[in-house]
């Protein structure tokens, strides 16, 4: 069995990866690429569609309005960087709910589900819509060790081991590697959510910072690579807590 499949995301980078996913299953054929909802929506009216890959935010119609409105035509699996739309998902019977950055054996794993719902649909088996996969934080995958972010010119890869802090400025954040700084059009809340927890801790509403890269902490001053970063009251306790679970 072979499913015809689109992906539907207003970033193209997340286009790039879905497509070269889907090029090592053996069983999918993309057939479309779109950052278009109302294009995706069209395809998927026709019927000729078996499974959907849905971002959730998208300018013309959301992930879950785009649910609404096409109805059972096709399967689903939405791919977002937010959680917090599980549970709406569920209610509209998606077939899985992945987290960016998404890894390819839970892509597999996803799409494996998805091919099973229909083998059982077309042998004439009445099955309900398997629930989706339990939602873990986007930092659960264990091979999560780089990030992708826009620059003025460019999507630029970010291994995460080179990141020594981030800093939150009014419309933008700058990175700051071991080698360079890197200057996004980002939110820290965002940033803050797409970090490996432990690893990464916002300190102030101004600063995440890498925790193995604490060279020092001095009351509520953090010393990494020549700066002195300050820990705000609304964070003192959650970074303290983290430091003194690894204190010997």
């Amino acid at each position: 069995m072979i499913l015809k499949c689109i992906a539907v995301d207003d970033e193209p980078l997340a286009l790039d990866i879905i497509a070269d996913y889907v090029a090592k299953v053996p069983f999918l054929e993309l057939v479309k690429r779109t950052e278009s909802a109302i294009e995706a929506m069209q395809l998927v009216q026709e019927g000729n569609i078996d499974l959907v890959f849905l971002d959730i935010q998208m300018p013309e119609l959301t992930g879950i309005q785009f649910l609404k409105i096409a109805g059972n035509k096709a399967s689903y699996i939405l791919t977002t960087a937010y959680s917090q739309y599980a549970l709406e998902s569920y209610d509209l019977n998606v077939s899985d709910y992945l987290l960016k950055p998404i890894a390819f054996d839970r892509f597999y794993k996803a799409v494996e589900k998805v091919r099973n719902q229909h083998q059982k649909q077309d042998n004439g088996t009445t099955v309900a819509a398997p629930a989706p996969e339990p939602i873990a934080a986007p930092t659960a995958s264990p091979i999560q060790d780089f990030i992708f972010v826009k620059t003025e010119h460019k999507i630029q890869k970010i291994e995460l081991d080179d990141i020594l802090y981030i800093e939150g400025l009014k419309d933008y954040i700058s990175i700051f590697t071991k080698n360079e700084r890197v200057i996004t059009l980002q939110n820290m809340k965002k940033m803050e959510e797409t970090l490996p927890k432990g690893e990464f801790i916002r300190v102030h509403k101004s600063y995440i910072i890498s925790v193995d890269k604490i060279e020092s902490i001095e009351r509520s001053r953090i010393a990494i690579a020549g700066k002195t970063i300050p820990v705000g009251d609304t964070y003192r306790d959650a970074f303290f807590k983290l430091i003194d679970s690894r204190n010997v």
